[in-house]
């Protein structure tokens, strides 16, 4: 993809991090702002993203969003739709597995709660709408340190350049350099516990269902792929362990890696065969303490990181590159400063409250969940009975999990900004 070798000194916004939230919201603002000059740097070396073997669940606002910003039509074709989501609760080595509630995947007519995309796919859409806008995409270069005045903040990059910027846009993961850069601190806990993620063939059709297993040592979910243009049937893994367990589990004997996954798996899919490198990440909460300072602005894992279990932490970072497209443009349609602190405090107040309200949510199931506790888990159960049987609750739920619920941006809706 298209790499701005000129690097220019002079900027409207400068975004640190061609991740998806960091794309998208580069996107966002040149789309609705063409006058805008916005670029992005990254300090990941050029083409890694081609490498990226996972797969991500992209809720139906999203994906509107994404048709908004000319990018859906070329990601549906490989996208999954899930048809409908299954909940159990168990133990690994229970012969039967009782479903307590399920969901079914639409939320409209023809339009599924959420799809499965592949990462490289994802991507790859994004940076092509960011060539066809002409914004320059900085690559393998870090940033050093940076400084804010009263008019812009000073970006310094590993190459020598400095860049002036009137937005700086911290987008840069859940490690965020540049977060610790601006002094804003976070709270932040570890779970003890790791992500396996990994990707699996099976003999039988998915048809595009998707199931959660709640296991003492955390979720174990099935997320449905688009099959291979060879028919290969495939579906995305997202296990929870306990860290020491899932450390062992990816670097020991790939075939007792295939048999814990086949227990929890499970043979109604057929044979399963893993078919890239099993990688863990190590799962925790962190939530930053403040969102903006003078000229710069957290978004996505920069500015929070929740726990998998509910499938939510891309979203609301797609969330927040929307919400802050927003915000800076029609501060600039105002003739605002769009760096100025009480400008980016807009932006800060619109996200903060559903980023704090998902992080405890997930916290909560999550501890609720991960645990074998007898009189817990027939609580839970009932819990979840329960919202089977009601289905104003099952709508609520389905609607969380579709990204429409609270203070939506107008992108998220499908309205242009």
């Amino acid at each position: 993809m298209a790499t701005d070798e000129s690097k220019p000194t002079q900027l409207d916004v400068l975004v640190a991090g061609a991740g998806y939230v960091g794309l998208a919201t580069a996107v966002s603002l040149k789309q609705a702002r063409p006058s805008l000059h916005v670029a992005i740097v990254d300090a990941a070396p050029p083409e890694v993203w081609r490498k990226d073997g996972r797969a991500s669940a992209i809720a139906a606002a999203a994906c509107r969003m994404l048709e908004r910003l000319g990018c859906w039509e070329e990601i549906e074709p490989e996208a999954q739709a899930i048809t409908d989501m299954v909940i159990t609760d168990s133990k690994a080595a229970d012969p039967v597995r009782p479903v307590f509630l399920t969901f079914d995947g639409e939320i409209a007519p023809g339009e599924a709660f959420a799809h499965m995309v592949e990462n490289k796919v994802l991507n790859g859409a994004l940076r092509r709408r960011a060539a066809e806008l002409g914004i320059g995409i900085i690559e393998g270069v870090a940033v050093l340190s940076f400084e804010t005045g009263p008019a812009t903040a000073k970006v310094h990059l590993a190459d020598g350049v400095s860049i002036d910027t009137r937005l700086l846009v911290a987008a840069d993961g859940v490690n965020s350099k540049l977060r610790d850069m601006a002094g804003i601190k976070t709270v932040r806990w570890e779970y003890g516990q790791s992500g396996i993620v990994c990707t699996v063939a099976h003999e039988r059709p998915h048809n595009g269902r998707a199931e959660e297993h709640f296991l003492p040592a955390g979720p174990f979910a099935t997320l449905p792929l688009k099959p291979t243009a060879e028919g290969v049937n495939r579906s995305s893994i997202v296990w929870n362990e306990r860290t020491e367990d899932a450390e062992k589990l990816v670097k020991g004997d790939p075939f007792v890696f295939e048999i814990e996954l086949e227990q929890r798996f499970g043979l109604k899919l057929g044979e399963i065969r893993v078919e890239d490198k099993p990688r863990a990440w190590p799962l925790g909460l962190t939530l930053a303490r403040a969102f903006v300072a003078p000229r710069f602005a957290l978004a996505g894992d920069a500015a929070h990181g929740i726990h998998p279990i509910a499938g939510q932490g891309l979203n609301l970072g797609f969330k927040d590159a929307a919400a802050l497209a927003e915000t800076i443009v029609e501060a600039d349609r105002l003739g605002q400063d769009i760096g100025a602190l009480d400008v980016l405090e807009r932006y800060e107040v619109w996200r903060r409250f559903d980023t704090v309200r998902m992080g405890v949510t997930t916290d909560v199931l999550n501890r609720l969940f991960s645990n074998d506790i007898a009189p817990v888990r027939a609580i839970r159960d009932i819990g979840l009975g329960l919202v089977d049987r009601v289905p104003r609750l099952k709508e609520y739920f389905i609607r969380q999990a579709s990204g429409m619920t609270g203070e939506t941006p107008r992108l998220l809706k499908g309205e242009a900004i």
